[in-house]
């Protein structure tokens, strides 16, 4: 069987570049520490610790950057694509697509150059899907802006996205690492979140939204379009207040009775009215030409966006009673600030960086990377012993923090 995961780390917004003399040495560190876990461990176990948005964040802290930037995944997604280009794929085994704003767009392009060695098509449906789910599935006020994937020669994908949400002046980041089977929706793509805020939002890949996801599939085969336009315009009245939930649950238009609860204070960010219901005329009927039966179909049309799918979840929900769920999907909130301590950080905090204990830590790495080659395992013996002991430290540092 094949492993999918995901999780999300929120970071609020920095100002500000990283020097040129940091950003160097944020480079060479980050790209040696994860050719050394390539070449010791295998390229399918980054992909698996990267897949962990906690690991993601400490990797980031370690080689220096703020610990709790929203810069830090277009640092660490830069470094990594620095060490592992498309181009070099055949010869690393893993490589990195894609990237912040416009290298984002470069997706579809680069698997052209992986291509011989994975299946192009496989790499650029995972992408799409990927961005869907995050973007328009799953709607919780965040608009992505970056969009990375790391890929290895086996087929596995992780997807590395960022969204936006200026309001809040915070960051999301998500991670979903798929293998062996195609990106879904049927399953929950979500098993592990890492977040400082939890807000309802419309959450269509949450396993308590199949009913719903179903109900959607079913409303557009059975539904005429102009049955399914007036559908829209009674869900709008009713969240305008023109009609009480409880008086339309009697009179039998709606097939639950919802009783007098405050929708809008209750997710208003998705009990709102639709906007543009000349635009859903256009979509529903070239919906309707697809006979869909499942909902990631619906998802992979082109011009089906988050103002579409919201506007078919709350007929499902208002009219024929199917409700999504609205669930957060934090799962945990811890933060990996320890590993900041081991050369500090751009913005000073847990104390300004030291270039020489970072020049020092580059030296090890490619002196580890030589005896990997030569059969020496003396510093390899002094890693695993130092990581034993930082795991102690790090127990304390829980403790004390009282996780």
């Amino acid at each position: 069987m094949g492993r999918m995961s995901s999780g999300f780390a929120e970071l609020p917004l920095h100002d500000g570049h990283v020097p040129l003399f940091l950003l160097e040495r944020m480079k060479k560190l980050g790209g040696l520490i994860a050719r050394y876990i390539v070449e010791y461990y295998g390229p399918r176990e980054l992909l698996t610790r990267l897949s962990d948005p906690l690991w993601f964040q400490a990797f980031n802290n370690v080689i220096g950057m703020d610990w709790d930037s929203s810069g830090s995944t277009t640092i660490v997604l830069y470094v990594l694509k620095n060490m592992f280009p498309p181009s070099m794929f055949r010869d690393n085994e893993i490589a990195v697509l894609g990237g912040k704003g416009r290298d984002s767009r470069n997706v579809v392009e680069e698997a052209w150059l992986v291509g011989d060695v994975v299946d192009y098509n496989t790499v650029v449906d995972t992408s799409r899907m990927a961005a869907k789910i995050d973007g328009v599935a799953l709607q919780d006020g965040y608009s992505l802006y970056i969009h990375g994937l790391v890929i290895d020669s086996r087929g596995g994908i992780l997807v590395i996205q960022q969204g936006l949400n200026e309001e809040l002046g915070i960051a999301r980041r998500y991670h979903i690492f798929t293998s062996s089977h195609p990106l879904t929706t049927n399953r929950d793509p979500h098993s592990g979140v890492a977040s400082v805020k939890m807000e309802p939002s419309l959450n269509l890949v949450d396993a308590d939204s199949l009913n719903a996801r179903r109900a959607i599939v079913e409303i557009i085969a059975s539904t005429p379009v102009n049955s399914l336009l007036q559908n829209i315009g009674e869900v709008n009245r009713l969240l305008r207040g023109e009609h009480s939930i409880l008086s339309w649950s009697n009179s039998g238009s709606i097939t639950r009775k919802t009783g007098n609860r405050n929708l809008i204070k209750e997710c208003p960010r998705y009990y709102r009215p639709v906007s543009n219901i000349r635009l859903m005329e256009k979509i529903a009927e070239e919906i309707k030409e697809r006979g869909l039966r499942e909902f990631d179909e619906l998802l992979r049309i082109q011009g089906v966006g988050a103002e579409t799918i919201r506007a078919l979840a709350l007929v499902a929900d208002l009219i024929y009673g199917y409700r999504p769920s609205l669930r957060d999907p934090t799962t945990s909130i811890m933060d990996p600030f320890i590993y900041a301590y081991a050369h500090g950080g751009k913005d000073g905090v847990p104390y300004p960086i030291k270039v020489e204990h970072i020049d020092k830590t580059i030296d090890f790495f490619i002196k580890l990377l030589s005896d990997l080659k030569t059969g020496n395992k003396e510093r390899e013996y002094m890693l695993k012993k130092l990581a034993s002991f930082a795991g102690k430290i790090k127990l304390r540092y829980l403790d004390a923090s009282g996780d």
